[in-house]
């Protein structure tokens, strides 16, 4: 079996200890990590390595940031858009650190922090349609030379309303807009499944809980954390799960990591 997980640990240095609780306890083959907030000259590299993990980062200070941790040596790695678009059309799209991918073997690994949005009023949610579409464009142009592709990480959007503790009102809210779910079916059309919903169809499963108003208690979760698959990876699968367990330790992420198994090739 070959175990990959995803994990935005909202800072990689305030949530060390979650980490390597989490690591010891889930020997992973590889960690999806978003939401790293440092630079890559700060980025923590030893604990990980000491745990028998290859680092590869993408960061930037206080915002955004993607890292991988694989247990064996990662190839063709790359950031951003633009190794494969170009600059040109990409434009300002990689100023922002929040694409990392590299390949595992065969497995391509894409491990992405999708904006927010904040509002939809605002520049940011402009910003993140445009983030999307060009997502997709990328992805097509992967898919014209690559069949095994592998697509994780915060999406910053619930896909439909039963991954929403209470859809009710929500559609006016980011993350659960018709034009972001649109944007994100556009991208599965290319062929990708949703691995957690090849295992699990009902409701009131969460991978993010907001710090307020006892949401993590009480549930009100929403999940905005990815696992995609390729046709050929799909059938591969075995599970998707997500382990809430790190959101009930002392000061944690607000997300809690989503595991994936496939079987070997």
């Amino acid at each position: 079996m070959l175990t990959l997980a995803t994990w935005n640990v909202n800072s990689i240095r305030t949530r060390l200890d979650h980490l390597g609780t989490w690591l010891e306890t889930h020997p992973v083959d590889v960690l999806c990590l978003q939401e790293t907030k440092v630079t890559d000259e700060q980025f923590p590299q030893a604990p990980w390595e000491a745990l028998g993990y290859h680092c590869y980062i993408s960061g930037q200070k206080a915002y955004n940031g993607v890292a991988l941790l694989s247990r064996s040596p990662l190839t063709e790695v790359s950031r951003g858009f633009s190794p494969v678009l170009g600059s040109d059309g990409v434009g300002d799209l990689d100023d922002q650190k929040r694409v990392i991918t590299a390949k595992l073997g065969d497995l391509r690994i894409l491990n992405l922090y999708v904006p927010n949005g904040s509002s939809v009023d605002s520049d940011k949610y402009s910003y993140k349609l445009r983030w999307l579409a060009t997502l997709r464009d990328y992805l097509a142009t992967l898919l014209a030379t690559e069949t095994q592709i592998h697509i994780c990480g915060d999406f910053n959007i619930a896909p439909g309303d039963r991954d929403i503790h209470d859809p009710q009102g929500k559609g006016n809210h980011v993350m659960a807009t018709e034009p972001e779910r649109q944007a994100l079916q556009q991208i599965l059309d290319l062929g990708f499944t949703d691995t957690f919903r090849q295992f699990t169809a009902e409701g009131g499963h969460f991978s993010w809980w907001d710090y307020r108003a006892g949401s993590f208690p009480r549930n009100k979760g929403w999940r905005i954390d990815h696992h995609y698959l390729s046709p050929p990876l799909a059938d591969r699968a075995r599970s998707c799960t997500i382990d809430a367990e790190p959101r009930y330790w002392e000061k944690p992420s607000d997300h809690a990591p989503v595991l994936l198994t496939l079987d070997q090739p």
